[in-house]
């Protein structure tokens, strides 16, 4: 599979199927507009998809976990061995995002993109290992481009195996100790903002732990010079193996007609490095809420995207994806099964 391919499959969606889903929803019991976003998402799944009649579709939230060389700056308030704790949490059933799955009705997809641990075969994960984490992008780049773009591809046939087995819907969710460090690194690049502008807390740095985290990212983008119109070689030189393999996920889930549902700030990252490869993307890419995370904000304004929720969420895994999937079916279902005015015998407007 070559990334190219897939990058040229993704398609501009055609407005009129926008229009032909409302003008359904306008004709459906209630006063216009009345039901705000949630006519706006469910115009939105149907210009996707291209399915004027859509079902309820089957969601997957794939959960890409992956370590990170930066932590040795101390860049976060967790330590590394965090990260496969967690994919073994994950594993359990006893996360976050395992919760809101269930709530949500989805499923949870736990891939192992690059942990810094041999977990040897486990039941439900994903062993996709590019490496045993990125290299320390304060010192050398994080990545080659082959691996930059390995990671890229393995989300791609991640996202093309699920459409393949009847997937509808696909949700974004991320672990990685530190990975809030390469996702400002990334949002700095391809915004243009400036580092301390889109470099937030994290786990919950001080200050003294903040300052440093900005300090270390500048220095890395003034020794490493990532050029913002080739993402690829951003992802490369900042990035992580995670994002590289969310950002396939939406290119593949993209070339499938498939809508992305994003989750938090580092899913948000890796929709730079997609979009920034293929601008269609952005078209097929559903923001599920606003992350506290600094920098998150900066990503949706440059994506023009505006997200469903505002809860101060900033755990990632998926969790706001979780949400954000549940409003989309939500929406699905008040466009297929509410009737309309002729059908249900009642007077519209005069």
């Amino acid at each position: 599979m070559a990334l190219q391919d897939v990058i040229d499959r993704i398609q501009p969606l055609d407005p009129q199927l926008r229009t032909k889903a409302q003008s359904r929803l306008n004709r459906l019991t209630k006063p216009l507009g009345s039901l705000g976003r949630l006519e706006e998402v469910a115009a939105c799944y149907v210009m996707i998809t291209g399915e004027l009649k859509p079902n309820v579709p089957r969601g997957v939230v794939f959960t890409f976990a992956a370590d990170h060389g930066v932590t040795k700056e101390g860049v976060s308030a967790y330590p590394r061995e965090v990260t496969p704790q967690m994919v073994l949490n994950f594993l359990r059933g006893g996360a976050g995002v395992n919760i809101l799955a269930r709530h949500a009705g989805v499923d949870v997809k736990v891939v192992d993109i690059g942990v810094d641990h041999e977990f040897g075969p486990l039941p439900g994960l994903i062993c996709k290992k590019v490496m045993r984490g990125t290299r320390n992008l304060l010192a050398e780049p994080a990545m080659t481009s082959a691996e930059a773009e390995q990671s890229i591809l393995i989300g791609v046939e991640l996202a093309t195996q699920a459409v393949q087995e009847g997937i509808g819907l696909i949700g974004t969710g991320d672990m990685g100790i530190g990975n809030t460090t390469p996702s400002a690194a990334i949002t700095a690049v391809m915004t243009g903002r400036s580092v301390a502008e889109v470099t937030g807390r994290g786990t919950g740095l001080d200050d003294v732990g903040h300052a440093r985290k900005v300090r270390v990212i500048q220095q890395a983008l003034d020794l490493h010079r990532p050029n913002r119109t080739d993402a690829l070689e951003v992802l490369a030189k900042v990035g992580g193996l995670e994002i590289g393999g969310l950002a396939g996920l939406m290119l593949g889930a993209a070339a499938a007609r498939v809508p992305i549902v994003l989750d938090g700030f580092i899913a948000g990252a890796a929709a730079l490095i997609a979009v920034g490869l293929q601008p269609r993307c952005r078209e097929y890419l559903i923001a599920s809420h606003r992350s506290v995370e600094r920098g998150h904000q900066a990503v949706l304004d440059h994506l023009g995207a505006k997200p469903l929720l505002d809860l101060d969420l900033r755990l990632g895994e998926g969790t706001g994806a979780c949400l954000g999937m549940s409003l989309v079916c939500a929406a699905i279902k008040i466009y297929t099964e509410m009737a309309t005015f002729d059908e249900a015998g009642v007077s519209e407007k005069g």
